[in-house]
């Protein structure tokens, strides 16, 4: 039997959460990828692990659409690698992925994954110079046929599927180019996919490695992956602990990590940062109103994570050069716990280049 602090613990320490200072090649979590969402995106997630991400350049790094089909970060020389790994593990994977593109492709008699290529090679056709990703949408929607496209209601224009987009986009060896907004693609330099991903690349194994212990449907809800395809790429070595009744899976080489890990330290995590991005949900947050708050429909907080466990949710309020912190805990902290969220606090101005005009705790 294993609690969820012991899990938390083993996140925190998985994740490098409890560590001062790391290099990109060092940071784990660049194996499954760091979501880049919002202001306090990948760049951040990285400065919570202790990297230095003040003269982080695309020379190192590497935006592409991958899980979920949102931004990701990258090592530049893991590209060819995770473009590998992030490919679903069937047609029928690929459907799920898709969405609704799914049904007017099954209509047409086109496969799933061979619509993928079919837009990767046309994309790959448009984008020879850097393109903002509305004009390649807007020349993709002229060269495809009825089944790839839907018609936008909002823009009064037909437009290509968004999902197959952007999971055709690293398919056809493109990149988002780094802090462009709306998204530039461009051509990824020398790229040659892998003809497999490896262990440490391995999405499956690298949720169990840096979010478990987990289920199948775990992994599958963070992929958006049929839990049938989950389970037959599932690792051989792999234990069985039970967390909060349900049977769960770790990897093997995890068992004494599991056992012993002590996850201390005051993190201020981004509303996407990996920690949050589990689907065990109740284990992060088992009372069902902080959950909500944590994980509404739009609009998403950050998450203050103290000594392995989240302790409320945060959000910033910026007005010119300087910005506020407002905390939202879900139980009395203490005046040392403040203290180092509000460290914290500063920690993330400094980042964002603005001043810190306070932390604002609403108890």
């Amino acid at each position: 039997m294993v609690d969820r602090r012991q899990v938390l613990n083993f996140r925190v320490r998985a994740q490098q959460l409890d560590r001062a200072q790391g290099t990109l090649a060092d940071t784990a979590i660049l194996d499954i990828g760091v979501q880049n969402t919002g202001p306090d995106g990948a760049r951040w997630a990285l400065a919570a692990r202790g990297v230095d991400v003040t003269a982080l350049s695309d020379t190192e790094v590497i935006v592409l659409w991958t899980v979920r089909g949102a931004p990701h970060l990258y090592r530049r020389a893991d590209a060819g690698t995770v473009v590998a790994a992030v490919e679903p593990f069937s047609d029928a994977d690929a459907g799920k992925r898709i969405y609704d593109a799914a049904k007017p492709l099954k209509a047409a008699g086109i496969h799933n994954l061979a619509a993928l290529d079919e837009v990767a090679a046309r994309m790959r056709a448009i984008v020879t110079t850097p393109t903002v990703k509305g004009d390649v949408s807007g020349r993709l929607a002229a060269v495809l046929p009825e089944p790839y496209l839907r018609f936008c209601r909002p823009c009064d224009a037909t437009h290509v599927y968004e999902m197959p987009f952007r999971l055709a986009a690293a398919r056809a060896g493109l990149e988002l180019q780094l802090d462009t907004s709306p998204p530039v693609l461009r051509r990824i330099a020398g790229f040659r996919k892998a003809a497999a991903p490896g262990e440490r690349f391995d999405l499956v194994r690298a949720y169990l490695r840096l979010l478990g212990p987990a289920t199948p449907k775990h992994v599958a809800d963070y992929l958006d992956a049929p839990v049938k395809d989950v389970k037959a790429h599932w690792p051989d070595d792999v234990i069985e602990v039970t967390v909060d009744g349900e049977a769960r899976s770790l990897l093997a080489d995890d068992e004494e990590a599991l056992e012993s890990a002590d996850g201390r330290g005051t993190r201020l995590l981004g509303p996407f940062d990996l920690f949050l991005q589990a689907k065990d949900r109740a284990t992060l947050a088992p009372d069902a109103a902080h959950a909500k708050q944590m994980w509404p429909v739009l609009g998403r907080p950050g998450g203050v994570l103290v000594d392995g466990d989240l302790v409320g949710a945060w959000r910033p309020r910026k007005s010119g050069r300087t910005m506020t912190v407002s905390v939202q805990p879900w139980h009395r902290l203490s005046d040392s716990t403040r203290k180092a969220i509000a460290a914290q606090a500063e920690h993330l101005a400094a980042h964002r280049g603005v001043s810190l005009s306070g932390v604002d705790f609403a108890n």
